[in-house]
């Protein structure tokens, strides 16, 4: 009888909420002041919204919690972009400066579609003509247009210097972890160098390399930002490991190899995997960063491109691509985390077990 109450609390909040903001932008638009102050106006419908959103998820039965959290974080972006594209229809935001996002989407369809013969670069590459230039050419004809992908230069980018950077940084931070001398003799140097900016170090890449305008600086660069997010998340991730595991580990006569990938690399690898999501991150960034500076193909080029022959929409259709990139690559991070930590997804079955019981019984 409690919970019914409670809930049908809940309910007569969700409506008086649901009026309050019909009245709030219905007084926005009577006082005619949408125009001067349509900020306070965005920013009052976002409290009133998530306060909503809320109470609303308060209501719903267990059993539709994490279906209402995953349509809940679909929903947000598109009523935002939503927004976005009223307030340049309503001429509240400089259609130059901020175009509308259909007219965003148009580009990046633009993009993907259509081959620049000034640049003589594409965005994904024509795919399409796949079939046509391998039987002209072979697989140098297919080479040739996969050179032209800006899309596919900066994932070969990223990920050529996430995993030449995260490989060693593993091994380095599991080694200062588990020695103290090693993380004497190499902490104060990689606190130096961590904190200089991935940019600056560039010019010094194109100094080692033969060739200072190929990729292997751009990788290099890179590879060094994730290196030292991964490094130093390893080594936290091995300091933190209870002793007693050791203990344990030492009682049942486990040898170094078995301490190391029984107790040693469990343990750390939740650490671990946040140090390798953070250095996705900053794989991306530097890429993009570097691309604005050297690069004639890569997203960042794109952005920097547009920007500079003034065609707006394009370049947020290039900041757009970034951002699916970043989607898809953490994504992917993620899966591969949950599959090299099984034991993690049967706690989060077992917690959200102990929850719908909770909240039924």
């Amino acid at each position: 009888m409690k919970k019914q109450a409670s809930r049908s609390s809940q309910r007569r909040v969700f409506i008086i909420l649901l009026l309050i903001s019909i009245g709030w932008n219905t007084a926005f638009a009577l006082a005619g002041i949408w125009k001067d102050f349509w900020l306070a106006g965005v920013i009052g419908n976002f409290l009133i919204i998530a306060i909503i959103a809320e109470r609303l998820r308060n209501t719903l039965p267990p059993r539709y919690a994490m279906a209402y959290e995953r349509g809940l974080s679909i929903a947000f972006p598109a009523l935002l972009l939503l927004s976005w594209e009223i307030l340049v229809r309503e001429h509240l935001l400089n259609p130059r400066w901020f175009p509308p996002p259909s007219q965003v989407l148009a580009a990046l369809w633009e993009l993907c579609t259509q081959y620049d013969k000034f640049t003589k670069t594409s965005l994904l590459g024509r795919p399409w003509l796949i079939p046509q230039h391998w039987t002209q050419a072979g697989a140098k004809g297919v080479l040739m247009l996969f050179r032209e992908s800006h899309l596919l230069a900066t994932i070969y980018r990223v990920l050529a210097g996430f995993i030449f950077g995260a490989i060693p940084g593993i091994l380095i931070g599991v080694l200062m972890g588990i020695n103290r001398t090693i993380r004497l003799m190499l902490d104060a140097t990689m606190s130096a160098i961590y904190v200089l900016p991935k940019i600056a170090i560039f010019p010094i890449m194109m100094l080692i390399f033969a060739n200072p305008f190929g990729e292997a600086p751009k990788i290099a660069v890179v590879a060094i930002g994730s290196f030292f997010l991964v490094a130093i998340n390893t080594m936290a991730g091995v300091r933190d490991i209870a002793p007693v595991y050791f203990e344990s580990g030492k009682n049942y006569g486990a040898n170094r190899w078995q301490m190391f990938w029984h107790i040693i690399v469990p343990g750390a690898l939740p650490v671990i995997f946040a140090g390798l999501r953070l250095a996705l991150g900053t794989a991306i960034i530097t890429t993009v960063a570097i691309e604005f500076v050297r690069a004639k193909e890569g997203a960042g080029y794109l952005i920097l491109y547009y920007w500079e022959v003034m065609i707006p929409e394009k370049m947020y259709a290039a900041l757009v691509v970034v951002m699916l990139l970043g989607f898809v690559f953490n994504a992917g991070l993620a899966a591969f985390e949950k599959w090299m930590m099984p034991w993690k997804r049967d706690e989060q079955a077992i917690r959200r077990d102990h929850r719908e019981q909770g909240t039924t019984s």
